[in-house]
């Protein structure tokens, strides 16, 4: 298996507001689904830091995920022809 496969990925969800979150879902049991909703708002901005971590900036939010560009570009292509 490709090494930029094993790596875990990490990720951060900053929210101007409370209102921007639908829904947080923490279950009780081990193994049990997260799931964390919410709404980044209009797309401002989106880029790699230095080549580093995927920043995607809404209005009322950002998403951060420790990926390389590498790494999305092994990701990307691997997801061509998939719908």
């Amino acid at each position: 298996m490709d090494s930029v496969k094993e790596r875990a990925i990490s990720f951060s969800i900053e929210l101007f507001s409370r209102n921007q979150i639908k829904r947080v879902s923490l279950p009780d049991g081990a193994g049990d689904r997260l799931m964390v909703e919410g709404n980044l708002g209009k797309l401002t901005h989106a880029e790699l830091i230095e080549d580093i971590m995927l920043e995607i900036r809404g209005t009322s939010g950002v998403l951060r995920i420790d990926m390389s560009r590498r790494e999305l570009e092994n990701t990307l292509k691997g997801n061509k022809g998939r719908k």
